[in-house]
């Protein structure tokens, strides 16, 4: 582990405070910081304390200053509608001004919060960097999320208003918004004093003036008419810039709270040295808005760091085919994708044999990143044959906002160890305890934990809810950040990730990673994804019960199948994961980011209560699950 990276990480770790100091300097500053680090501010302590800055100038202003102007900001390109567009910095001022305006006209202002319930359009693009403008919190619900989910959303964080849009598309349907937001509206304690409504060709939505309704792109077109300007508003960098939703296990959702001048630091970093991408480049995070890539990865790190970036309005198959990222990878000139590996292994599955990736030209990638669900080595080998770049998987959460562990591609690769994303980044010093809160030997299972401080960049609390994070997060193991993961770290500080610690099986009294058994599933050549869950037994407590996908062109017995594969892990785990429970289905519900719902399957095997999950890409899948753990004799 040799250098750049050892040499960047033991600067940060010999003066942390010294080492983001000096990466703030290269972004601007309304006030300079009074203190770098307040370990008396906040509930584990602040970055930049003291500080006045803006986040949509350092996007938008200070690249135009820089003479970035008339360089492509944010391309436009939805296999949906056939769109491409492209707005260069000057442009996305435009229109981020022209937003910002009319939010200002109705009232809305400096700490005030505004849901943007918006599909993967520029507006909403432009909504987000409007809100971070005028120093309002913006607060972004995935499009088309259950009117229940959004009511909570808006009731939680007190929303003075929503910005939404008519409809979005699925492949083969229109989904109508503004009944779903009506209803939220409807059911929420807060009522939103307006609601900012952009109206899509392929749908237009009926407006309730008398509800506070306003037809966004009217309002916005006087804007640019009159050619208004609005200034940035200054805020405190300890201000939130965003608050964002993720679920919780009381089944009350938690607003993880970004702050304005600690976020801006950590991105602008990650962007040249852990994705490698230089000022000017095309960097494409294939996620959406809705979810934290979007927001580190589709907004607010590439324009921080001066690339021009992808909005994606499409899926990885279907939209049309299995062949549409290297579409957009040629079309765009991309250097860089990012997105899960639940769309890489949707795309193995429909084509095994990489044929649609010989079609276009994308010899100009130089590297892929994968995030968010467990990356296997299989469709990690797959892609590094199809692309012949580098894949690199890399590990961060909802609450971190950037990678806690990576392969940093900017500072020099290191060498790749399959099943790992290698190795902690400056600002976390990663420990792995058991359940007492002691450190267990290099190479042993356990609580990956990060030690307090959380770097800038993370989340700073749950929104109005210091005592949620505190006792969620903080006070199981004293002294660390819980990050709920569970895995090792080898004797070259190698992080493994082996599951969620809920996803640690007792099985007979061994402790079982059923990430590690989804690994060895995913190894035989037949399978395109897996799932494997722990389900309960009278006999060892749990025993472990794996779900395959297989890929398309597969006409094998699945009997032999099944064989192969419980012998493999056996072979390469050993008998004590008393691994026989094999079942072959369609597909695995997964939410709308990609994860797959281990817990509710697991639930449904089990027979405890579950409820619908809010995120979920389709429920009927959940249906299949159960009709398949029946035919078993698996369902309690």
């Amino acid at each position: 582990m040799q250098g750049k990276y050892l040499e960047t990480y033991q600067s940060w770790m010999g003066d942390p405070e010294g080492f983001w100091k000096a990466q703030a300097e290269r972004l601007d500053w309304f006030k300079p910081a009074d203190k770098v680090f307040d370990a008396e501010a906040g509930v584990y302590g602040r970055w930049f304390a003291g500080a006045e800055t803006n986040t949509c100038h350092n996007c938008l202003d200070r690249q135009i200053a820089a003479g970035r102007g008339t360089q492509k900001a944010i391309i436009y390109d939805s296999p949906m509608t056939g769109a491409k567009q492209s707005f260069t910095y000057d442009e996305v001022l435009t229109e981020v001004q022209a937003v910002a305006a009319v939010l200002k006209n109705h009232g809305i202002g400096k700490g005030d919060r505004v849901i943007i319930y918006m599909p993967m359009i520029p507006e909403a693009v432009f909504s987000m960097l409007a809100c971070a403008r005028i120093g309002a919190i913006h607060s972004v619900v995935f499009g088309g999320f259950a009117a229940h989910e959004l009511a909570i959303r808006i009731d939680d964080c007190n929303a003075k208003a929503v910005i939404s849009a008519s409809c979005g598309l699925e492949p083969g349907r229109v989904v109508p918004y503004k009944p779903l937001l009506d209803h939220a509206i409807d059911m929420a304690q807060v009522k939103p004093e307006y609601s900012f409504v952009f109206q899509r060709d392929q749908h237009h939505a009926a407006l309730r003036y008398e509800h506070g309704d306003v037809d966004l792109a009217k309002a916005v077109e006087v804007e640019k008419v009159n050619g208004t300007q609005v200034a940035c508003e200054p805020v405190a960098a300890t201000d939130p810039l965003y608050i964002l939703y993720t679920s919780g296990t009381t089944g009350q959702p938690k607003g993880v709270v970004r702050d304005n001048g600690g976020h801006m630091v950590a991105l602008a970093w990650t962007m040249e040295n852990i994705y490698g991408v230089k000022p000017g480049e095309v960097f494409w995070a294939a996620s959406d808005i809705g979810w934290v890539v979007g927001h580190s990865y589709i907004v607010y790190g590439p324009l921080l760091a001066g690339n021009t970036t992808i909005l994606f309005e499409g899926k990885p198959v279907g939209t049309p085919d299995a062949g549409t990222f290297w579409r957009v990878v040629a079309d765009h000139d991309v250097k860089v994708l990012f997105t899960a590996p639940t769309a890489f292994r949707a795309i193995r599955r429909d084509d095994p044999d990489g044929e649609f990736a010989r079609k276009h030209d994308t010899s100009g990638l130089r590297a892929l990143f994968l995030a968010g669900e467990r990356a296997d080595t299989e469709t990690i080998k797959w892609a590094e044959k199809i692309l012949d770049v580098p894949v690199i998987d890399h590990w961060w959460q909802t609450e971190t906002g950037w990678p806690v562990a990576a392969n940093p591609a900017g500072l020099g690769l290191l060498p790749v160890k399959y099943g790992s994303p290698a190795v902690a980044m400056p600002g976390y010093a990663i420990d792995v305890l058991d359940d007492a809160g002691h450190p267990v030997p290099r190479g042993t299972l356990g609580n990956i934990v990060v030690k307090l401080p959380l770097p800038p960049g993370c989340l700073v609390t749950f929104w109005n809810a210091d005592e949620r994070f505190r006792s969620s997060c903080l006070e199981e193991f004293p002294g660390y950040y819980k990050t709920a993961d569970a895995g090792l770290v080898d004797e070259d500080g190698y992080v493994y990730v082996m599951a969620r610690t809920d996803d640690i099986i007792n099985c007979a009294g061994h402790r079982l990673s059923t990430g590690a058994m989804e690994e060895v599933c995913a190894m035989h050549p037949d399978v395109a994804e897996c799932a494997v869950i722990g389900i309960a037994d009278e006999l060892k407590g749990q025993i472990p019960c794996g779900f395959l996908v297989l890929k398309h062109n597969v006409n094998r017995d699945f009997k032999v199948i099944e064989r192969e594969i419980v012998q493999l892990v056996r072979d390469e785990i050993g008998p004590v994961a008393a691994f026989k429970n094999v079942m072959k289905v369609e597909r695995l519900p997964k939410t709308r980011s990609g994860k797959i719902l281990r817990g509710t399957m697991q639930k449904i095997a089990d027979g405890m209560p579950w409820k619908m999950p809010a995120t979920i890409d389709d429920p009927a899948i959940l249906d299949e699950i159960t009709v398949v753990l029946k035919q078993h004799g698996m369902a309690k």
